[in-house]
């Protein structure tokens, strides 16, 4: 049997451009003998479609575009796609997450999915109906059954802990499944691609049956999809893995020859490629040619820079040096370096007069109290003010460059270095803030040495380092790591070695900073617990441990 798989980048509403990516991947790997075409989980409308789920012209598009891609396959193989279909049946949510198989010209069998994830990024329980079991299919002689992404997820020799009563793949193979299809829309963040790969080859061995998966790949809000597609065999071993980060089709024959697999990244080359996807996305996607983003010589701006250079390629970004009075000349020097190793257009626009004109206007508001934060945000947020006025000028998208250490403990400025439309690093600690930047250095030195060999500092107040507020950074990680990650208490993490009242310091700065999180751009999530949709956390609440 020689299945297609089509590993493709859909964006969300643009049943358009989705249903050309399509009918594109269809057509050739018809013509390369694939006899099943296989295309991702909610493919033809993008995943995740959130809140547009409850527009009845959504879901009518989706339906129009859904007879398109039956059309292709008259006369062709069959094709199994990702959709959304509507449920008539009462009582019951009003739609079913499915999988169309296509052939002849005709929607012949609906799939629908069993497992509907309501955790971490998850909600699709807010939208679908579950189906009560998952669907085989007959064809030419073959029993072959379809599951839907978390319908795979879980397989109880696996899983020591298993959320759901049901494992459809055990279902179908006591119905006879030959081959199972898995249409997969699953996020990734770092070392999943392993865990996925692993619980699969399990499966499939478990079972005794051949697992043929195919995942999405592209950036959506806040998402990545690595794509990394792959065929197991009876035995649990991979016959083929799709590369990732890349859209591609690919025709494996589960019991002859398949292509060669993609070779594995290391982890850091792994971060680097996602990052880049989900920036190139982000602003593809949203309508915008290029990014604006501030240049401070230290090295989280650095690193952003570099990202979004091999996102976008340099002519798409344009770095801003913002200085004032603190403002070192190594800091404007680093940044000019970074722009020149970069190729990337670079500008000084100084805020030293803005700020002497605001402190002249606060004066009297201001008199008879000593300078402290107020005056250093204000710094923070003209240079914001200065990022915006340029976007509205010249419609460049503004890239934030906080890291997930200093959102963590709210060292960031609302409406100063927080301004913007994405933040990139937002889900990295400052150790791996680090650990990227000498990955990017590997071939040729990109970032300054000096940028990730100085001390870090906001740079608002004389010889200002982070660590005059923070602890070691070192420390700091992994406090946040086990509070934020691994949701362990106070008490678990002083447990764990940590000085008591540096762990109550830094778990209170977390708790007070969730109204900052909450006006924050989105991140791009790269980890198994980030800040934002995945974390859902109250502003007012004073629970403490």
């Amino acid at each position: 049997m020689k299945i297609g798989l089509l590993q493709l980048n859909a964006t969300i509403g643009d049943y358009a451009e989705n249903l050309r990516q399509l009918g594109e991947g269809y057509r050739k790997l018809a013509k390369e003998g694939a006899e099943i075409v296989v295309a991702p989980e909610l493919f033809l409308c993008g995943y995740p479609p959130r809140d547009l789920l409850l527009r009845p012209d959504f879901i009518e598009a989706g339906e129009a575009a859904l007879a398109q891609a039956a059309a292709l396959t008259a006369g062709g193989p069959a094709l199994c796609v990702g959709c959304v279909r509507p449920n008539a049946q009462r009582p019951g949510r009003p739609l079913w997450n499915a999988a169309a198989w296509l052939e002849d010209g005709r929607i012949q069998h609906t799939a629908h999915k069993a497992l509907l994830p309501t955790y971490d990024v998850f909600d699709e329980d807010r939208y679908f109906e579950p189906a009560a079991a998952p669907t085989l299919v007959a064809w030419r002689g073959k029993k072959i059954g379809i599951t839907i992404c978390e319908d795979i997820w879980n397989d109880a020799d696996f899983w020591p802990d298993r959320r759901y009563r049901l494992d459809p793949v055990s279902e179908l193979r006591r119905s006879g499944a030959e081959v199972i299809l898995n249409l997969s829309a699953s996020p990734w963040y770092r070392g999943k691609e392993k865990l996925r790969t692993e619980m699969v080859a399990r499966a499939a061995k478990d079972e005794g049956v051949p697992i043929v998966q195919v995942n999405m790949v592209g950036g959506n809000d806040e998402l990545i999809f690595d794509g990394q597609s792959a065929a197991f065999d009876a035995h649990g071993k991979v016959l083929f893995q799709a590369p990732a980060f890349e859209t591609g089709g690919w025709v494996v024959d589960l019991k002859g020859a398949c292509p060669p697999s993609a070779s594995r990244l290391d982890e850091e080359e792994t971060v680097r490629r996602a990052l880049a996807l989900g920036i190139r996305d982000y602003v593809g996607k949203c309508g915008f040619r290029s990014v604006a983003l501030g240049l401070s010589g230290g090295i989280d701006s650095a690193v952003v820079a570099a990202l979004a250079v091999e996102a976008l390629g340099p002519q798409a970004v344009f770095g801003f040096s913002l200085p004032a009075r603190y403002s070192s000349p190594g800091s404007l020097s680093d940044a000019q370096a970074l722009a020149h190793n970069l190729g990337i257009a670079h500008e000084v626009v100084s805020i030293e007069n803005a700020f002497q004109v605001v402190e002249k206007e606060l004066g009297p508001v201001f008199q008879g109290r000593a300078a402290d934060a107020a005056e250093e945000n204000v710094q923070s947020r003209l240079r914001g003010l200065m990022l915006m006025a340029v976007s509205n000028k010249f419609g460049h998208l503004v890239l934030t460059t906080g890291n997930k250490s200093e959102l963590a403990v709210g060292y960031c400025t609302l409406y100063g270095d927080m301004c913007g439309a994405l933040a990139p690093i937002a889900d990295l600690t400052k150790s791996e803030v680090y650990g990227l930047a000498r990955a990017i250095n590997r071939q040729r030195e990109l970032i300054p040495q000096n940028s990730i060999s100085k001390p870090p500092s906001a740079e608002l107040r004389p010889n200002q380092t982070d660590q005059d507020s923070l602890p070691d950074y070192a420390v700091l990680d992994q406090i946040l790591e086990l509070y934020v990650v691994q949701h362990r208490s106070k008490a678990e993490i002083v447990a764990a070695g940590f000085d008591a009242a540096v762990v109550a310091d830094v778990l209170n700065k977390v708790t007070f900073s969730e109204y900052k999180r909450r006006q924050a751009a989105p991140g791009l999530k790269v980890s198994p617990r980030a800040f934002g949709m995945g974390r859902q956390i109250p502003v007012a609440q004073r629970f403490r441990t």
